[in-house]
């Protein structure tokens, strides 16, 4: 019998499991990687006894392991906010899973623990680039507007740290970065204590001031496209350079398009805030391409597809 925790690198799946494993806490095998590996679910081998929890990867990219699974007797708790296909029923799958524009895996979470480590949940939500919700959710919690915007940040900061075309290029593995921040109960305390703060936000800061001198290759009203060098700085930012991009022009969308080592491009795109809808249709018409209604990205889009891309894009939104 064991108990495996699957989830995306990212703020939104470590916050998510963080509240879980404050609610439930065990000693779990971690299952993790960089943002964009999302076919976790793949690497475990599991069997009647096991219990294993998945975060914030799309069950329609792990439907054959999840079927393999549940075949092998494993009982699955499945938590997640993109785009899933037809859900299986089975008895020993529990599946929290909302794909509405506004709503990350962290707020499921939140959602199901009605509330019981909400800090947290705004932790993620922010990291996700759900803003707005974030507020909400703070709103009943008494929370000072320093003290939400230090969640915000912490949140951008988990966030920027699962970008990253290999493990190599991130400043601090995803299991270890949850490693850190699951003693504290407080997000707060995380902020005030631990070293880790500062080292991402150095981090943070350094890549940042190199993206914002890039012009975009496109930017009109409605959409804009940034292409970013093959550097490990830009594989960091690329995530949340558009998030940036897309909280300063609601109306506009965005794709953040970073050159790759092998050839072709890693791809960010972002709906338009005041219609956040779209992008996981786009990045779906790719092959490596998936995600949410209001963010979503490819993983490799080979070089003469470049210019269907932008066709695409263009028509999209």
């Amino acid at each position: 019998m064991a108990d495996i925790d699957v989830f995306n690198g990212d703020a939104d799946g470590i916050c998510a499991l963080q509240q879980l494993r404050l609610a439930q806490p065990c000693q779990s095998t971690l299952v993790t990687g960089v943002k964009r590996d999302i076919s976790l679910l793949q690497q475990v081998e599991g069997g009647a006894g096991d219990h294993i929890t998945v975060l914030d990867i799309s069950l329609d990219k792990n439907r054959e392991a999840l079927v393999r699974l549940l075949a092998q007797g494993a009982r699955l708790s499945y938590y997640d906010h993109h785009y899933a296909g037809e859900i299986p029923i089975h008895s020993r799958l529990d599946a929290h899973i909302d794909p509405t524009p506004d709503r990350g895996t962290s707020f499921l979470v939140d959602r199901a623990l009605s509330g019981g480590h909400r800090r947290w949940a705004i932790v993620g939500t922010f990291g996700d680039n759900f803003d707005a919700m974030a507020i909400k959710m703070a709103k009943p919690t008494g929370l000072q507007e320093s003290d939400v915007a230090q969640l915000r940040e912490l949140g951008i900061l988990m966030n920027y740290n699962a970008y990253g075309s290999a493990l190599e290029d991130l400043h601090i593995h995803p299991a270890e970065l949850f490693r850190r921040i699951n003693p504290y109960p407080d997000p707060l305390v995380f902020v005030a204590e631990d070293e880790t703060m500062a080292l991402l936000r150095d981090g943070y800061r350094s890549d940042m001031d190199k993206v914002q001198a890039l012009a975009a290759d496109l930017k009109t009203e409605t959409h804009a496209i940034y292409i970013l060098p093959d550097q490990a700085w830009s594989y960091r930012v690329s995530g949340v350079f558009a998030n940036q991009l897309a909280q300063g022009a609601r109306s506009r969308a965005h794709a953040v398009l970073t050159r790759l080592r092998r050839g072709g491009y890693l791809v960010s795109v972002r709906s338009p805030l005041d219609r956040p809808v779209g992008a996981d249709v786009l990045c779906r018409k790719f092959p490596t391409g998936g995600g949410r209604q209001a963010a979503a990205g490819i993983n490799h889009l080979t070089d003469d597809q470049l210019g269907r891309f932008r066709r695409e894009f263009e028509a999209s939104f």
